[in-house]
């Protein structure tokens, strides 16, 4: 494992996709999802362990961070003001392509796929938004509970409380915010032992997949997969491109070499919470100081998820172009501000992007049963929008943190990188 991890990610990726046409090909369905479902042992047990680290990983770093503050409450309410109106900006944006994309290259017009019976559509609760919900589910009951459960978005919220209160207490403080330092450090120690499993889950993430479905799926929704991916290239430049004209171009290609290790383990493993403690070291080695990086990132991934976003709107789209269903630009423009909203309490959902456009097909008299359309290759679109959340969120952290460094340097503070 001395070699690049990388290497070894894209040598896995290669072998599991031969590894898994083969298994396909020599077995009986029955067969293969046996042997699928004991591969998938490995990479749940992967993303288990992935999940171990997260939250005492993001608690320990926000309350370092926000402690090293100290009582500058004025800062943590500019920096996170800044950082939701990135965020909200890059929503529209990708929800916006996404729109267009899907009505200008309609891969789902003429299809011809059989339409489902509604009583065999996925089994998926709709993710109906109450305001009231959404907002009592920010407060953790318990942060034992939320760390339980890696609620995320209750572990920011008790940790900023905690790393402001932390700031506060002068001297008595410093043994907490240094206590709060090393665990953040052992947790990243932890990581490195857990990385040298990724090429294996990795392996057996895509040989599962592959063996149980074919590469046919792959050549059947061609076009949705192929307009889809471009919408991501096109999302991945665009976002690189708004944060060049912050951060500078020269710093935006730097960016995103930092980032290319957390990029492709969350493309690989389709889960963004897989790259998390790699992306947070390699912010750290661009440059973001860590009091920011701790407090942007965990923010980025509860409402930041432009790749899923654009595949919110992307998807809804497509199955109603399957369906031969004409929707007014009105109805779209709705669509895209429901979804502008409702995308923002997904975070902790399972399975969160099938489970909003399941809801938004409802809203729109779309058969929600037209879902299973896009299943049998949700695990390959999600492997691309999971990468480029990675990139969503690299780009938001790094614009902040150019943000103070130009307003610290404008007072004289510091000098700007």
């Amino acid at each position: 494992m001395r070699l690049n991890l990388t290497s070894w990610i894209l040598v896995a990726l290669a072998v599991g996709i031969a590894a898994g046409a083969w298994l396909h090909g020599r077995l009986a369905p029955d067969e293969a999802e046996t042997i699928a479902s004991y591969l998938t042992i490995v990479t749940d047990v992967f993303l288990r362990l992935i999940k171990m680290i997260i939250a005492p990983l993001v608690l320990a770093a926000l309350v370092a961070g926000i402690g090293h503050m100290g009582k500058d409450v004025a800062a943590l309410g500019r920096i996170g003001t800044r950082t939701i109106l990135w965020f909200l900006g890059a929503s529209v944006l990708s929800l916006s392509l996404g729109l267009v994309l899907v009505n200008t290259l309609q891969p789902g017009v003429g299809l011809g796929l059989p339409l489902p019976d509604a009583a065999s559509g996925p089994e998926l609760a709709r993710a109906e938004f109450s305001l009231r919900n959404f907002i009592t589910h920010l407060v953790p009951k318990s942060i034992f509970e939320a760390l339980a459960t890696n609620e995320i978005l209750q572990i920011v919220v008790f940790s900023v409380f905690a790393g402001v209160a932390v700031g506060r207490m002068g001297p008595k403080g410093e043994g907490l915010i240094a206590t709060a330092e090393s665990v953040m450090d052992m947790m990243l120690i932890i990581t490195g032992y857990v990385m040298k499993v990724a090429p294996l889950a990795v392996f057996a993430a895509v040989t599962a997949t592959v063996a149980k479905q074919g590469l046919g799926v792959l050549v059947t929704y061609g076009a949705f997969m192929g307009a889809f991916y471009l919408g991501l290239v096109l999302l991945v430049l665009l976002l690189l491109g708004a944060g060049a004209t912050v951060i500078g171009v020269p710093a935006a290609f730097r960016l995103a070499r930092e980032i290319r290790e957390p990029f492709l383990l969350a493309f690989s493993t389709a889960s963004s919470e897989a790259a998390y403690p790699r992306f947070l070291a390699a912010l750290e080695r661009y440059g973001v100081p860590p009091r920011i990086a701790s407090f942007v990132l965990p923010l980025g991934y509860s409402f930041n998820l432009d790749g899923s976003m654009m595949y919110m709107t992307f998807a809804t789209i497509f199955i109603a172009q399957a369906y031969g269903i004409d929707l007014t630009i009105a109805q779209e423009i709705t669509m895209l501000l429901l979804l502008m909203v409702t995308s923002k309490g997904m975070a902790g959902v399972p399975r969160a992007s099938l489970v909003v456009i399941a809801a938004t097909l409802g809203v729109f008299d779309i058969p929600e049963a037209g879902l299973v359309l896009i299943l049998a290759v949700d695990h390959f679109l999600d492997m691309g929008r999971s990468a480029t959340n990675v990139v969503g969120n690299a780009v938001a952290t790094a614009v902040v943190a150019r943000w103070e460094e130009q307003r610290e340097a404008s007072e004289g503070d510091t000098a700007p990188l």
